[in-house]
């Protein structure tokens, strides 16, 4: 069947000819052929220049991804192995060999494999599919990982799906949870800088554990040895975790939920390091004032809250709750101790995002040397001109008072 043909407007598709991956429904001038939704079409800039493949699906405002910019290129069974190979070897090249135990194999556009993300826990990989054309295609790509993967020495005992976010709605798509292949145990142990995790792939969030921060933890340790240690918004322990395998004196870690409490803890015991890692319930933006008026200070202060946007329109909102909590935080850390602080949403820009720190000192009266920015993880490439790629802001800065 010949494919269908989307023909973009004059001087519309900025992204994709900047090396983005998106169409969205008002760059199109017409759409000429047959097609359903999901099915691979032609792309071509208003002259009739063909600019590549992509699927398409009209129930999104995201018309059509794009798949490849060669204009030979056709998509079948021998171009996604390729995409997939392709994935594994970057991670083979990027993380040191330890850090193939967990990581992320697949991350969507910055793989040209628009829509699916591939993580892997030990033996496990836990498969997040969003876009309805992608979705075709990901029990063909989970069987290609699975042969590269046994190629290298890494078995696979389990396959989980999780396509569960509120997104897949856009997509015309129903929220999905379930077992691709047959059924196993969901608990994964994994080891990531030296501390062990139990992941559940099936309750946690996203696909069950944020492998972006991993060197971001990493870097952490070393500030942290025989320090007394606040990390808020903790999930499963990660940051405090890394604090205590590090020989820190003494660290707390508070998250608002008790279930992320309670696989924090369990984590702590696994790592035994239950003693002098601890963790309690708690509404941070409210505890940390209760902390300050009772003369409570640390070393180092580590903030990793949810995105506080994930809108473009709720951005205005999401910096008076980034300024808030920065200057909670900041006012905890001892005169030249430390504090670390990000954003995971692409919509705080790393520009926004360092203005409402600076802003934030000025109101706790603090002065910040900055020791190091840094962004996610390399398994997480980020796609320039695909904005949605680039999400992790992470900086490190030594706080002192004013003087």
């Amino acid at each position: 069947m010949a494919e269908a043909v989307v023909v973009l407007k004059k001087g519309e598709g900025r992204t994709i000819k900047a090396g983005g991956a998106w169409i969205f429904d008002n760059e199109i001038d017409t759409i000429t052929g047959s097609f359903e939704n999901g099915d691979i079409v032609i792309v071509h800039d208003f002259d009739g220049y063909m600019m590549g493949r992509g699927f398409i699906n009209t129930n999104s405002k995201i018309r059509v991804r794009m798949l490849t910019r060669d204009k030979e290129q056709q998509i079948d069974d021998e171009f996604i192995r390729m995409r997939v190979k392709n994935a594994w070897e970057y991670r083979k090249s990027v993380l040191l060999p330890v850090d193939l135990n967990c990581c992320r194999v697949i991350f969507g556009e910055a793989d040209f494999l628009p829509g699916l993300v591939i993580d892997k826990y030990d033996d496990v990989l836990v498969v997040e599919s969003l876009a309805l054309g992608i979705d075709k295609f990901k029990i063909q790509i989970v069987e290609y990982l699975k042969e590269l993967l046994l190629a290298d020495g890494f078995t696979v005992r389990g396959v989980y799906e999780r396509s569960d976010a509120a997104v897949r709605k856009k997509e015309g798509l129903a929220p999905y949870k379930g077992f691709i292949g047959e059924e196993f145990d969901t608990n994964v142990e994994i080891v990531e800088n030296g501390v062990h995790y139990m992941v559940d792939v099936v309750n946690g969030q996203k696909t069950g554990f944020f492998l972006d921060q991993k060197y971001n933890r990493l870097a952490i340790q070393r500030l942290c040895k025989d320090k007394r240690v606040l990390d808020c918004f903790t999930h499963m322990g990660t940051f405090a975790l890394n604090a205590g395998i590090a020989g820190a004196a003494e660290v707390t870690g508070l998250d608002i939920s008790d279930f992320a409490v309670k696989q924090a803890t369990d984590n702590a015991k696994l790592n035994g390091l239950d003693e002098r890692v601890k963790f309690r319930q708690a509404n941070v933006l409210d505890e940390l004032p209760k902390l300050n008026e009772a003369g409570e200070r640390y070393d180092v202060v580590i903030l990793d809250p949810p995105a506080f946007t994930k809108s473009r329109e709720a951005t205005k909102n999401a910096m008076k709750g980034y300024r808030e909590i920065n200057m909670k935080g900041m006012k905890l850390v001892k005169d030249g101790g430390y504090l670390a602080t990000c954003s995971c949403s692409h919509f705080m820009t790393q520009e926004l995002f360092v203005k409402i720190i600076s802003q934030a000192a000025k109101a706790a009266h603090k002065r910040l040397r900055q020791v190091e920015f840094r962004t996610q993880a390399p398994d997480h490439p980020i796609l320039w001109a695909a904005d949605e790629s680039y999400y992790l802001k992470f900086l490190v800065f030594q706080v002192v008072d004013e003087k």
